[in-house]
């Protein structure tokens, strides 16, 4: 009794399965179980809770606020990524992308499958929500393959494996949470070492370095479809009949608006043009718009005078000083201001007519479109910050249990130095992926690892693990672990909305290949380096 009492901060951890397994909503039992074995502390007088203290949990109210009010900008960011996503998606944007995409690759061996992995990566960072990526792709790509004669195993893996491509394709989700929970263990840790002003992570550097071992992972999986379709032509037939004339002009002009709205969004952030927030806000609009137009048979011309009103409101903001509290107004600044006025004007009334034809559209479930979309987002955003705030209650209590030693002196202790330590991380990141989403992961587990990986020190007396490339690693780990059988999470949301005639068997065995996939990029990513610290050192210099 007393070894389990000394080491209740380990305890948290297969309490919390428990009960996660068990149906509990997550939010609740991660902060039940802190308060839990706050209390437990207490009793037994373990580490900050001797003598029956509690004040210790004072704290969270600061941990809590200090890391959500109005100063801290990247969060701001998520539920605008969440409404660009599911607005996206309910408007039938993401559709659209699909079957636009497939006339284009149609003549292609498996051009049908190499749609469905594009498109499924533009939706997956787009939303950045596993459950809802697979869902969604499960729904509006599964029954097309199925129907051109696709073979099922590779239809479902292909399916399940880019949905999950949100894990590491900017801009993403979970790349923007990690950075930010990564940027704050690594200030931590580097400040304990001694280490003062270190040299700050953002998100746009974690995007960067993302960027291309995404394009790697999803450039793999295309050849590996082209092999499939070239050596087995009947498991990824083409889509297009010989002789079959496609129109590629109305079909780019579908797909050009949304692919230009995801690039202008990356792009932004990449070069430093807008931070994450500015960017996930041009997004939104930007979706408003897309689905105004697709959503009516009406004219284009209210979204069209909003882009335009827009680009004559950045370019004049950019180029001229608009400021009317100026000691001298100019009859110049006045012809500025007032073209700034009607630009203002015309992106507002385009966005209003936007706004009024999403609402006038109608679902099975819902009245209007607008508010399933609504409703969706306010969910997704409402689920990821009640995870962060019990989270941090399980956070605290466990540090206040004496855990944060515990961790540091069990991977520092490990035989092998620093390199084993980070093994040993990624694979118990990559079990908890069997149990656990990734906000769970990111929130509980990552603060906790994390800041043992950035103790560690070269013989320059430098941080050992770039941030930016702990960030690529560990997204491309816990999408793996999503993906591998018998309990990869994206395999369970794709067998809820598959048809019958596709078994478990056969999303089972059809992931396989895509894993291995997974496990190559990775494995190259953890020998080179390079691969994620290249290009934000190329846009930072």
């Amino acid at each position: 009794m007393s070894g389990l009492i000394a080491h209740l901060d380990l305890l948290m951890f297969p309490v919390a399965i428990v009960l996660l397994l068990r149906g509990f909503p997550v939010a609740f039992t991660l902060a039940g179980v802190g308060l839990l074995f706050s209390v437990l502390g207490a009793v037994f007088q373990v580490g900050f809770f001797a003598g029956g203290d509690l004040s210790f949990l004072r704290a969270l109210f600061g941990r809590i606020f200090g890391l959500m009010d109005e100063t801290n900008e990247v969060l701001v960011a998520v539920p605008l990524f969440v409404f660009m996503g599911v607005t996206l998606e309910r408007s039938g944007v993401a559709a659209d992308l699909l079957s636009s995409m497939a006339k284009i690759f149609g003549r292609l061996p498996g051009g049908l499958g190499i749609s469905v992995a594009i498109v499924g990566m533009l939706l997956a960072a787009s939303t950045g929500i596993v459950g809802a990526t697979v869902v969604t792709m499960g729904l509006i790509s599964l029954p097309t393959m199925l129907k051109a004669n696709y073979d099922k195993r590779l239809s479902t893996g292909i399916i399940a494996a880019s949905g999950t491509l949100g894990q590491i394709i900017p801009p993403s989700l979970v790349l923007i949470i990690l950075g930010d929970v990564l940027s704050n263990a690594y200030i931590t840790a580097r400040r304990n070492a001694g280490d003062w002003a270190p040299d700050p992570v953002s998100v746009g550097d974690i995007f960067a370095g993302a960027l291309l071992p995404g394009l790697i992972l999803v450039g793999a999986y295309v050849l590996y479809i082209l092999c499939v379709a070239l050596f087995a032509p009947h498991r990824a037939p083409s889509v297009v009949a010989e002789g079959e004339k496609v129109s590629l002009g109305p079909v780019l002009l579908l797909l050009a608006p949304p692919l230009l709205l995801i690039v202008a969004v990356l792009g932004s952030i990449l070069f430093g043009v807008a931070t994450p927030t500015e960017a996930a806000s041009i997004g939104s609009i930007g979706a408003i718009l897309l689905a105004g137009q697709r959503l009516s048979d009406r004219s284009s011309l209210p979204q069209l005078v909003a882009v335009i009103g827009a680009i004559i409101v950045v370019y004049f903001v950019l180029n001229f000083d608009l400021r009317l509290a100026k000691s001298t107004i100019t009859s110049g600044d006045k012809i500025n201001i007032a073209i700034v006025s009607l630009g203002l004007i015309a992106f507002t009334w385009g966005s209003a007519v936007s706004l009024w034809r999403i609402w006038l559209s109608k679902t099975a479930d819902e009245p209007s479109v607008l508010t399933s979309i609504l409703r969706a987002s306010l969910h997704m955003s409402v689920m990821v910050f009640a995870i962060y705030i019990g989270a941090q209650v399980f956070n605290l209590v466990f540090r206040g249990l004496g855990g944060e030693e515990t961790v540091n002196e069990f991977f520092t202790g490990l035989p092998g130095g620093p390199w084993i330590a980070l093994g040993s991380m990624l694979l118990i990141m990559f079990l908890l992926g069997f149990f656990l989403d990734f906000l769970e992961i990111v929130f509980v587990v990552t603060p906790i690892m994390a800041p043992v990986l950035f103790s560690f020190s070269g013989a320059d007396g430098s941080v050992l693990f770039h941030p930016v490339w702990i960030a690529v690693v560990m997204g491309l780990n816990l999408q793996t672990s999503f993906l591998t059988p018998p309990f990869g999470f994206a395999l369970f949301y794709l067998r809820a909305v598959a048809p019958k005639e596709v078994t478990t068997g056969d999303i089972y065995r059809g992931i396989i290949p895509f894993v291995v996939i997974q496990i190559i990029i990775l494995a190259v990513v953890l020998w080179w380096s390079d691969l994620a610290t290249w290009l934000p050192a190329l846009l930072t210099s």
